[in-house]
């Protein structure tokens, strides 16, 4: 999905590691939360409360998912779940623009 209709966005910005990491918080007209973010060049550690599928929109990504040992090269177009209540690591090279859906 390319573009979001008949949706509320929340007006202020959710930022992370000294702004290196942001995203705004979008409402569906079904009532579904998502977020619509970027992020600069890192490594960073994000823990969820709810289940997400993270899609990576453009740029470039590298996700250490909970339970495994080996880093994973996430495609452009591609996503990747997390389950709810857990941590994973991301690593970016040059900059990630990403969609995330969180499923309760």
């Amino acid at each position: 999905m390319s573009e979001i209709s008949n949706a509320k966005v929340v007006r202020e910005a959710n930022v992370y590691y000294d702004g290196k990491v942001s995203s705004r918080t979008v409402f569906l007209e079904s009532g579904e939360r998502v977020t619509l973010g970027f992020m600069l060049a890192g490594e960073y550690e994000f823990g969820t409360g709810d289940k997400e599928i993270m899609e990576l929109l453009s740029g470039d990504m590298t996700v250490l998912l909970p339970g495994e040992s080996e880093w994973r090269e996430i495609a452009v177009g591609k996503s990747f779940e997390v389950p709810a209540n857990s941590k994973f690591g991301v690593k970016v090279k040059a900059y990630a623009d990403y969609h995330c859906a969180y499923i309760k």
